[in-house]
């Protein structure tokens, strides 16, 4: 992998799993229970320029970044929670990068993203601790990937994302001495 995509992707690009044991459920939940702590540990006494630095040449600022996991984290459990209660639902996708743009990520203090994180996650873990092995296979419709997506592979995805996006602010805190 180049260096940019490295900077991009510093666990790589998320593959989709063959399967997705249950061991490998546990482990997801377990990264999504464990992981608004993680972040609100990493960056909550960052100063204004730490958190308005961006996290690799070209990319959103930490600031942006921890706004979008709050924006990407309420888009998925929503997404989870319509495949629970309907048959394969047609999601909306949105447009993360023009989100990132509007002032409530770009210039908003992070402790709401964080509270909202906090919450939202104790919320899904308790949901996805409550699902039966069926109830996993649920799926939701993605029309841009124009395919049906499982619970399980989402819970996968945004495992990796949880993780992902660690790594972007662990590395510029590295990078940066911070």
């Amino acid at each position: 992998m180049e260096h940019s995509e490295q900077e991009r992707y510093p666990l790589g690009k998320f593959e989709t799993p063959e399967k997705v044991t249950d061991a490998d459920l546990d482990e997801h939940i377990r990264i999504l229970k464990e992981f608004p702590a993680r972040l609100k540990s990493l960056v909550e006494n960052w100063s204004d320029v730490q958190l308005d630095t961006p996290y690799r040449q070209g990319g959103w600022t930490v600031r942006q970044l921890v706004n979008h996991l709050a924006d990407s984290h309420m888009n998925s459990f929503i997404r989870f929670k319509l495949a629970l209660t309907e048959e394969n639902p047609v999601i909306k996708p949105y447009d993360e990068a023009k989100w990132a743009e509007l002032q409530d990520s770009f210039t908003i203090e992070i402790k709401p993203a964080l509270q909202i994180l906090k919450g939202l996650h104790k919320r899904w873990v308790y949901e996805l601790k409550s699902l039966t092995n069926k109830e996993f296979e649920s799926t939701f419709f993605h029309p841009e990937q124009n395919r049906s997506i499982p619970l399980r592979e989402s819970l996968a995805f945004y495992s990796w994302h949880c993780n992902h996006h660690l790594a972007h602010i662990e590395n510029l805190k590295k990078e940066k001495n911070w």
